[in-house]
Parts: C-alpha cells; sequence; structure tokens
C-alpha cells in the first residue's frame, strides 16, 4: 500500500514547513490527486489519520481535490474529460488527442495558525 508511504510524505511536507515558522501550527492541507495517479484517496485519508493518530499532528486536517482524467482534442482544441474510457472528442469525434490533467500528485497548500504553541518535534499526550 503505497498511499501509507504518501501519507508520510505529506506529513514530512507540512512538518518542515512548520519549522520555518516558528509557533504555529498546521491546521489543514491540501493535495491533489489525479485519476491516473493510482491513488486511492479513502485509502490515503486512512493512512493519513492513522500515522497522525497520538501526535501532535492529529487535528490537522487532509483535504484531497480529486481530478479527472481530462484530454484536449488535438484536431479541435476542444478540452474534455474522459469518463468510462470514451477517448473520441465529443465535439468533433477524433481520437487525435493528449492528455492535460489527471496524473496529478502534488501538495497544494498547507494551512497554517501563526502565533500559537507549537508542538512540532514532542509528542502528543
Amino acid at each position: 500500500m503505497h498511499e501509507m508511504g504518501i501519507a508520510n510524505s505529506i506529513l514530512e511536507a507540512v512538518a518542515k514547513e512548520l519549522r520555518r515558522y516558528p509557533g504555529s501550527r498546521a491546521s489543514k492541507v491540501g493535495v491533489r490527486i489525479g485519476e491516473l495517479a493510482a491513488v486511492d484517496p479513502d485509502s490515503l485519508s486512512f493512512c493519513f489519520e492513522a500515522i497522525t493518530r497520538d501526535t501532535e499532528f492529529e487535528a490537522l486536517v487532509l483535504e484531497v481535490d480529486f481530478v479527472p482524467r481530462r484530454h484536449c482534442c488535438g484536431a479541435c482544441g476542444k478540452e474534455f474529460d474522459v469518463h468510462d474510457y470514451e477517448f473520441a472528442c465529443p465535439q468533433c469525434g477524433s481520437l487525435a488527442f493528449h492528455c492535460i490533467s489527471g496524473d496529478e500528485l502534488a501538495l497544494s497548500y498547507i494551512e497554517v495558525e501563526e502565533n500559537v504553541e507549537s508542538t512540532v518535534g514532542t509528542k502528543g499526550s
């Protein structure tokens, strides 16, 4: 289950960012996951909750933005979402396309609350 490794990487990125802002704490972290990234958002959320439980990050909320597979028609330029393996352009019927989104796996943002006592580096009780 590679979702555990991804969840751990997200948490490491949050901890690294918080070290830049002493006295702050993270309240929310957002990630973008494309349909083609082979990451199950529910599994990722489960893993994230498991590794933050009973830590200083337990209250940290993971927000997942699931990005559908999207193509651009090479013939007419229409952009469209791909559903049920229908790759033909809905405007002109062409099968000449390129993928423009859906393979993302990226950290989008970290919401940080400033001027609060940080517990980074110490285990919560």
